[in-house]
This record gives structure tokens, C-alpha cells and sequence, in this order.
């Protein structure tokens, strides 16, 4: 039955494709950094992010067991965590950083809307859309939505010279408080960090 299991991961991995996204969360009220709206249409224009099968198989049934409870259909939660890898790494992120913004800022739910207007897993703001030249995109397509939010996370962690908790917080448009990066690092060590 594992081998099985591995062969349909393996195929899964292999199946997975990507599709080029688009939008972004955080804010300033500052306007838009014109740097990261550069980073955002380099990333819209950009393989595996694994470095061999076996890598791909350990992390993935890890995190899919770890995801199973929010996402119950095992499909569908390989193709986001596929997608969720691809895209942290693309950006020079840690794919569980990713995972645990995702759960903080939509528990996954990747039609969630803020009161603000911050839209799907990432929580994207739609002026990202005009700012970068792509009004037609979706920010609830998954694959969009992530590149984004990738983008825009480590955009914010190298202004910040690799200091998670403000990038974080930037990210949330919290800059000087600890509440949001709080909240994202208990994600990270009660579900996405490896034991």
C-alpha cells in the first residue's frame, strides 16, 4: 500500500502544473513600493522546486497529512501544496512560512474575502492588479494568488534585511506590532514545522 501511495504522489507531483499568477497582500499608506511592483511583473513572466523525487514524496505526504483536516479532498491538497512549494521557493521563501500565512490569513479558504477587499489564500489586495498592468487577473485562481503573496512576502523580507517579524508584519500592514507575526510563527510550530 506506501508504494502505491508514493507511485500516486509521484504522479501527482508530476502532473501539477502551474499557472502564471498575479496580485498581492500587504499594503502601505504610502502608495505602491515601485520596486515591488518590478518584482511582481518579473514574477508574472518567470523546474521543480524539489531537488529529486524522493524530497518531493517525504514533503509532501508530511504536509498533505498535516493539511488533511482543512482540506479533506487529497487531490486537491497535493495540487495546493505543489503549488504552495513551487512558488515559496521561486521567491526564496521557506514553503512552511507560506503554508502558516495562508492558514492565519485565510484557513485556507481560497475564496475568502476581508473587509478590507483582500482576496483568496493570501489575502492579495486587488490595486495590485492595475498597479502591475494585469486588471483581467483573478485573485481567487490559486496559482495567482500565490505568486503574489510569495512575491510580495519576500519582497518584504529582503527590505526588511531578513527580519521575518517586521516582514511579516509588513506584509499584514502592521509594521511595529507583534500581534500578526505572533500569530503566524504559533501556526508554524504547532502545524507546518517539521517535529
Amino acid at each position: 500500500m506506501p508504494g502505491r501511495v508514493l507511485r500516486g504522489l509521484a504522479g501527482a507531483v508530476l502532473a501539477a502544473a502551474l499557472v502564471l499568477a498575479a496580485p498581492l497582500a500587504g499594503g502601505s499608506t504610502t502608495g505602491p513600493d515601485p520596486e515591488l511592483r518590478r518584482a511582481l511583473r518579473a514574477a508574472l513572466e518567470s523546474s521543480d522546486s524539489f531537488r529529486n523525487r524522493f524530497d518531493a514524496q517525504v514533503w509532501l505526504l508530511d504536509m498533505s497529512a498535516r493539511l488533511a483536516p482543512r482540506i479533506p479532498d487529497p487531490a486537491r491538497r497535493l495540487r495546493l501544496l505543489r503549488m504552495v512549494h513551487y512558488e515559496a521557493k521561486r521567491a526564496g521563501l521557506e514553503p512552511e512560512w507560506v503554508l502558516a500565512v495562508i492558514e492565519v490569513e485565510s484557513a485556507f479558504n481560497r475564496f475568502a474575502l476581508s473587509t478590507a477587499g483582500a482576496r483568496g489564500l493570501m489575502q492579495i489586495m486587488p490595486f495590485w492588479l492595475e498597479e502591475i498592468g494585469r486588471p483581467e487577473d483573478n485573485l481567487f485562481d490559486v496559482a495567482t494568488n500565490l505568486r503574489m503573496g510569495c512575491t510580495i512576502l519576500a519582497h518584504y523580507l529582503e527590505r526588511e534585511n531578513g527580519d521575518l517579524t517586521r516582514a511579516l508584519a509588513r506584509y499584514n500592514g502592521s509594521v511595529g506590532e507583534r500581534w500578526y507575526p505572533a500569530r503566524v510563527y504559533r501556526a508554524l510550530e504547532e502545524r507546518w514545522y517539521a517535529q
